[in-house]
C-alpha cells in the first residue's frame, strides 16, 4: 500500500513540474526570399556605349535606331498577353542570322517597361555567343545550373533591375542530351517560380544544324524565326517556318541583315 502511494506522490510532482516548466519556444522556418530580393542579389553588369556600338545594341534608349526593336517588342507582348504566354525562343534556320543580337536587342527593349521582368537564358550550348554580344564574360556557364553544378542565383547576372541573364562562357559536352533531358525543364520551372519573369527569352541554335531544337521547342510557349537577307533562302525559312508550326505556335519570321530607306516617309534613316 505504501508503494502504491509513494507512486501516485511521484506521478503527481511529475505532473505539476511539467506543468511550471515554459513552454519550449516554436522555431518557424525562415521564409524563402522573394522574387524582389533575389533579383537584388544578383551581379550586376553594365554594357559600355563602346561595346553597344560595336555589337550592335541599339535598344539602351529610345531613339530612332531602337524603332525596330521597340516595334517587335510591341508585338510580341501584344501576342503573349493575349494567348498568356511567357515563354519565347529565338531560333533561327542556318547560321549568321544575327539571332542572338536580336534576342539582346528585343530583352533590352522589353526591360524599358518597369513592370515587365524579363529572363534571358543562352541555350545555343554548341556556340554560346551571347556573352559576346553584351561584352560580359561570366565565371561560369548556365548549362552548369542545367547540370546541377551550381544554383541559378550564383550564375544569372542583372542588366538594370528587371533584365537577367544566363550567359555560358564556353560550350556544353553534350547540348542535345543536356536539352532533351527531363531534368532541364524541372530546373527551368524550378529558376521560373524562383524569380517570377513575365517573359523568359531563349536563344536556341540553328535548326538546320543540329537536332537541338527538337525536343525543346515544344516546352515553350512560342518562337520567333530570324533569317539573313544576304544568307538565308526562301525554302530555307520555309521549311524551319513550317517544322516550328509543328513543335509550337511560330510569332513570325523577322528579315534580319537588311537594309533599306525611309526616305519616302520623310524619316531617312536606315535599319538592319
Amino acid at each position: 500500500m505504501e508503494r502504491l502511494e509513494a507512486a501516485l506522490e511521484k506521478a503527481r510532482q511529475s505532473r505539476e513540474s511539467i506543468r511550471t516548466e515554459p513552454k519550449p519556444e516554436v522555431v518557424r522556418p525562415v521564409p524563402a526570399s522573394g522574387p524582389a530580393e533575389l533579383w537584388h542579389q544578383l551581379k550586376e553588369f553594365k554594357i559600355s556605349s563602346r561595346a553597344a556600338r560595336s555589337h550592335r545594341i541599339t535598344t539602351l534608349t529610345n531613339n530612332k535606331l531602337s524603332s525596330p526593336y521597340d516595334l517587335l517588342r510591341s508585338r510580341v507582348m501584344r501576342l503573349m498577353r493575349e494567348n498568356d504566354w511567357q515563354t519565347l525562343a529565338v531560333t533561327s534556320p542556318n547560321v549568321a542570322c544575327g539571332k542572338t543580337t536580336v534576342c539582346a536587342n528585343l530583352a533590352i527593349s522589353l526591360s524599358r517597361q518597369p513592370d515587365t521582368r524579363v529572363l534571358v537564358i543562352d541555350l545555343d550550348l554548341r556556340r554560346p555567343s551571347l556573352h559576346r554580344i553584351l561584352s560580359y564574360r561570366p565565371n561560369q556557364s548556365f548549362h552548369e545550373v542545367l547540370e546541377g553544378k551550381i544554383r541559378a542565383e550564383d550564375q544569372l547576372v542583372r542588366f538594370g533591375d528587371n533584365l537577367a541573364f544566363g550567359l555560358n562562357n564556353k560550350p556544353a559536352r553534350n547540348p542535345s542530351e543536356l536539352l532533351q533531358s527531363n531534368h532541364c525543364q524541372t530546373v527551368l520551372t524550378q529558376v521560373r517560380t524562383a524569380f517570377k519573369p513575365d517573359i523568359v527569352i531563349f536563344d536556341l541554335p540553328p535548326m538546320m544544324v543540329s537536332d537541338d531544337n527538337v525536343a525543346f521547342l515544344p516546352t515553350v510557349d512560342a518562337g520567333l524565326l530570324v533569317s539573313a537577307a544576304d544568307s538565308t533562302t526562301v525554302s530555307q525559312v520555309d521549311v524551319c517556318e513550317k517544322e516550328m508550326a509543328e513543335l509550337t505556335n511560330p510569332l513570325g519570321v523577322i528579315l534580319n541583315k537588311c537594309r533599306y530607306s525611309q526616305e519616302d516617309t520623310g524619316y531617312g534613316n536606315e535599319y538592319y
